[in-house]
């Protein structure tokens, strides 16, 4: 990559790798500049200012290796994205890595942690990896888990495993186990829920998500692990990830998570943070893949957070 140094026109010039191609074009630059509005990169495309091997081209496009592409700059402000990482942030995301091999990075993602930049985050997990990991050319999110959840959080190194990871989660070949706290007991040893799930319905000024018959198909599977006088240590199994899904499906039931502020009881929040609990009580705990190279089954486990843990060692005290 060569870039033009003129402080007033910092344009940069990429030349796209066989690991890059196939993207189109919009993508790879929504990737490449984190915090740049989409109405902007498309402007940009749109008037000719970003051009593939001198030419101008649509949104549409999909890079080839060996293209070499003029990016202008698309900052809308004089502030530029952060490049630096604190030696604390760094030394947690390098101390929760549970896997790494030339094709996969799993994390044990710590809670309060945003998985991307966005809305008053200007930093999130992947960016800071991408600088922590300068080196790697390629590191991307194969899926999300929400700021206050903790656990297994898959990313690829290269393409190709993006492609093969997120195609095994289209056709439901991953399977994905969550641990969680819920208020009350299932009066059965299993509840499965398949209830639509609509995003962005504004109650009392703010965006939740409601099952809702005009939403997207969503299923998940709640399995008693075990069973306190309050609450029920369960296994979630997802078949479908919608967001907040758990959550919402959860209170479906009416046994909501403990300590979810958005959409759990208030009462029952507050009877388990006198056992300690400080967070969302909702845990990725298991991840079953195929390795997108070798084929082999991959089993990742986050084990459950010591917080977490504390609650739960408290409510059994108290059978």
């Amino acid at each position: 990559m060569s870039v033009d140094n003129t402080k007033k026109n910092p344009v940069q010039f990429i030349d796209i790798s066989a690991a890059q191609a196939g993207q189109r074009i919009d993508n790879f630059l929504l990737t490449l500049q984190k915090g740049v509005p989409k109405s902007r990169i498309y402007k940009a495309i749109r008037k000719g200012e970003v051009r593939v091997n001198k030419g101008r081209i649509k949104q549409t496009y999909k890079i080839q290796a060996g293209d070499s592409i003029r990016i202008p700059p698309l900052h809308t402000s004089e502030k530029s994205v952060s490049n630096f990482v604190g030696d604390r942030l760094k030394q947690q995301l390098t101390e929760c890595i549970l896997f790494e091999d030339d094709d996969l990075l799993v994390l044990n993602k710590p809670p309060g942690l945003a998985v991307h930049a966005g809305t008053n985050i200007e930093q999130g997990i992947i960016e800071a990896l991408r600088i922590i990991r300068s080196d790697q050319p390629y590191l991307e999110l194969v899926h999300r888990l929400d700021r206050d959840t903790s656990g297994c959080l898959l990313l690829a190194k290269n393409r190709n495993a993006l492609l093969n990871l997120q195609q095994q989660m289209i056709q439901h070949d991953i399977d994905k186990r969550y641990l969680t706290l819920l208020k009350g007991r299932f009066n059965s040893e299993e509840k499965l829920v398949e209830q639509p799930l609509l995003k962005n319905v504004v109650t009392s000024g703010e965006r939740m998500v409601q099952v809702n018959d005009e939403g997207k198909y969503a299923k998940t599977i709640f399995i008693p692990i075990e069973r306190f006088s309050q609450a029920q240590l369960t296994e979630v199994i997802l078949f479908t990830g919608r967001t907040h899904q758990i959550r919402v499906h959860s209170l479906f039931l009416e046994h909501p998570v403990a300590g979810d502020d958005k959409y759990g009881y208030r009462s029952f929040n507050k009877e388990m943070k006198k056992m300690g609990l400080k967070r969302l009580f909702l845990h990725s705990w298991k991840l079953g893949i195929k390795h997108p190279t070798t084929g082999e089954k991959l089993p990742l486990e986050a084990p459950l957070p010591t917080q977490l843990q504390n609650v739960v060692d408290k409510l059994r005290a108290q059978l």
